[in-house]
């Protein structure tokens, strides 16, 4: 088994054709572990944007990239994704990345200059940031940043230039294999098949009332008070992407403001509900 650590940079750039915004990947770098977890291989490409033909400031001064450097130095998407699809295919590889964003801004790439969602080469995934922070004295629990990472695993990047992707692999590779243990990081790997890569893109969205897939009228609601049921007293309104409404209690006849959000995500809808007991002046006043 090999382990494939890959990173990207990119440009924020807009559309003014679809007047949208995209993540441009401008280059990516990889390094390439065997199973005893030595760099047996590296791989690092710049990459020709077609979307803008300027870089960010803050691109510029976080990656110290220029479009000098890309115009002398860079290719075409399709050739450096299919160099590097030759230079990292195998089955039994396992592609990683610090936090799932690489991934996402790869697939979205994907979707917008070749049509695809499915990256084929790509067969078994882990997020090594998600791995590592396992280990990590983090009392909080949030996220942390690879360089925060490795100060944490006493790891020395004062020579290594982050922000550039080949670099940050090389620090990926050192928190990785600082806290490997084969059978705890087994948990974190997934299939990555069809389905894995359309959950990863999926935007999920609140339902209305046009969405024939959810009925407001099917939501049973519960008496916070005492567990009873709740009877609406009337119509629904749909207001900043809630269902609005009020009810009263069969059992304490306690009267509640209602509010319902129902989330259609990829494999299933969500629903979330909250109940606010009204005043007594405003409970004679409904129903």
């Amino acid at each position: 088994m090999n382990y494939i650590i890959f990173d990207l940079e990119w440009n924020n750039a807009y559309n003014y054709k679809t007047q949208k915004g995209m993540n441009e990947i401008v280059e990516i770098g990889a390094v390439k572990l065997n199973s005893a977890l030595e760099i047996v291989d590296t791989f690092k490409q710049l990459i020709k944007p077609r979307v803008s033909k300027k870089l960010g400031s803050r691109f510029k001064n976080l990656t110290n990239i220029s479009m000098d450097e890309i115009n002398e130095y860079g290719i075409d998407f399709d050739e450096a994704f299919s160099d590097f699809s030759r230079w990292s295919r195998g089955e039994q590889n396992v592609f990683l990345s610090w936090s799932t964003s690489d991934l996402y801004t790869l697939v979205d790439n994907f979707i917008k200059f070749k049509g695809i969602t499915y990256i084929d080469f790509i067969t078994q995934y882990a997020d090594v940031q998600k791995y590592c922070m396992q280990f990590a004295d983090n009392p909080g629990g949030n996220q942390i940043s690879l360089s925060r990472c490795a100060e944490l695993f006493d790891i020395d990047l004062s020579d290594k230039n982050l922000h550039r992707a080949l670099e940050d692999c090389y620090a990926e590779a050192y928190c990785f294999k600082k806290v490997f243990d084969k059978e705890k990081f087994s948990k974190f790997i997934h299939k990555c098949d069809r389905a894995f890569f359309e959950r990863l893109v999926y935007k999920p969205y609140y339902l209305s009332p046009k969405d024939n897939i959810f009925k407001i009228e099917d939501v049973k609601l519960t008496c916070p008070q005492c567990s009873g049921n709740i009877n609406v007293l009337k119509k629904y309104d749909y207001v900043n992407k809630a269902f609005r409404s009020a009810g009263q209690c069969a059992e304490c006849k306690k009267k509640f403001w209602i509010f319902v959000r129902a989330k259609k995500n990829y494999d299933d809808i969500s629903v979330s509900k909250k109940l606010i007991e009204m005043n007594k002046k405003r409970a004679k006043r409904i129903g």
